[in-house]
């Protein structure tokens, strides 16, 4: 089926910042990676984690809704999934090969999404509908937020 130009590019961009933070990743310390980093008391263990979280939703997100006319998905708890993962107590290079492979995995997803099905109308707990396309950017955008939060720079 006909690739989206605008996904090859989504794509793209996810692979280069996965690719640019594995390695920044790689050398934070397993000490280092369970310390507080931001407000609230949230380390870079658990930021991670949300991050695989997030893997882990988009990908069925992205699936379903292009196998779909709609898709509707519950919310999810942040604070909740982070508890009960209990990813502080997780190995850190175990986290760091966990989430640059699955973030891999999305690049060649996202890669695949039929273009016809970008525009599929998707709907997150009870935020307003976004398209597929836009679910896929976003994701992205996401990413990097978080990555930079923890310090690690992405941008070339």
């Amino acid at each position: 089926m006909y690739h989206d130009v605008r996904m090859e590019h989504v794509s793209a961009e996810l692979a280069r910042v996965v690719e640019a933070a594995e390695i920044i990743l790689r050398q934070v310390s397993e000490e280092e990676s369970g310390r507080p980093v931001l407000s609230g008391g949230w380390s870079r263990k658990q930021v991670l984690g949300h991050l695989i979280d997030s893997a882990s939703n988009n990908h069925q997100r992205f699936v379903r809704a292009a196998l779909a006319d709609a898709l509707e998905f519950p919310a999810y708890d942040t604070p909740g999934c982070v508890r009960i993962q209990a990813v502080e107590n997780a190995a850190w290079p175990m986290l760091v090969e966990l989430w640059a492979s699955y973030n891999r995995y999305l690049a060649h997803v996202i890669r695949h999404l039929p273009a016809a099905k970008l525009e599929v109308e998707c709907r997150i707990g009870s935020n307003a509908p976004i398209s597929l396309g836009y679910l896929a950017k976003d994701y992205v955008v996401h990413l990097v937020h978080h990555l930079d939060q923890i310090g690690v720079a992405t941008r070339p």
